[in-house]
């Protein structure tokens, strides 16, 4: 079952205090270097999110026109601010065939299995010949060991507790979010889940060549939680 537009723009309230920012400069990195390595000419992000990524990217590389799309429209509006072309469209219904398509910081782990069959094949379909499709997915031992558990957080004006488990490659994290309004505080609550997905899985189901499969240290430095994926339309 896929996560419900309420579940992400919920999540989009919060990002920044789950420590995401602090450490996405790490994993940025993997795609900066390969895709410095490339020429290309267009460029879409899937799950842009807040348009960090996008925005660091362009500034970097200087790419002409980026897009980004997202199913969360409080994380377009958050993007758009930033100068960002974002849109709030599933990529199986937009139009246009790009050079590179990233989908960065596990955003393929919030599909089940269905939902990552039709999506890596509209990948493809939007992939121009030669193009590459660049993400990252979170290893065994990132589920396991770095994901689950209880977390709180508050910065005055929000109160956070998040609690999740995860069993038989399904990660559920119940999150339930107090936000402060005059005198009183709104309660919200939603359940976010992701997927454990393998990178054979992922080459197989999106038609595309693997070309490299790094690990990636996020969150501990001694084991990976992460994997970097490049994968090319032949």
């Amino acid at each position: 079952m896929e996560n419900s537009a309420s579940s992400l723009d919920l999540y989009a309230k919060v990002e920044d205090l789950l420590g995401v920012k602090e450490v996405a400069p790490r994993l940025y990195a993997h795609y900066l270097l390969f895709l410095n390595s490339i020429e290309f000419c267009s460029f879409l992000d899937v799950g842009c999110g807040s348009g960090d990524f996008l925005l660091q990217m362009q500034e970097a590389l200087g790419i002409l026109a980026p897009k980004g799309i997202d199913l969360s429209p409080l994380m377009i509006q958050k993007s758009s601010i930033k100068g960002i072309d974002a849109v709030c469209i599933d990529l199986c219904e937009l139009e246009g065939e790009y050079d590179v398509i990233t989908a960065v910081f596990d955003m393929l782990n919030y599909l089940d299995k269905p939902s990552l069959k039709r999506f890596l094949s509209c990948v493809y379909m939007h992939l121009n010949e030669g193009g590459f499709f660049l993400c990252d997915i979170n290893t065994m031992y990132g589920f396991e060991h770095v994901a689950v558990g209880s977390y709180i957080v508050d910065d005055e004006d929000r109160f956070l507790a998040i609690d999740s488990d995860f069993e038989a490659d399904e990660y559920v994290a119940q999150f339930t979010l107090f936000e402060k309004e005059d005198q009183y505080f709104k309660k919200s609550q939603e359940t976010i889940k992701q997927y454990y997905h393998t990178v054979d899985e992922i080459a197989r189901l999106s038609g595309l060549k693997l070309l490299n499969s790094d690990f990636v240290n996020l969150y501990e430095m001694d084991r990976p939680d992460k994997k970097f994926l490049v994968f090319e339309k032949k």
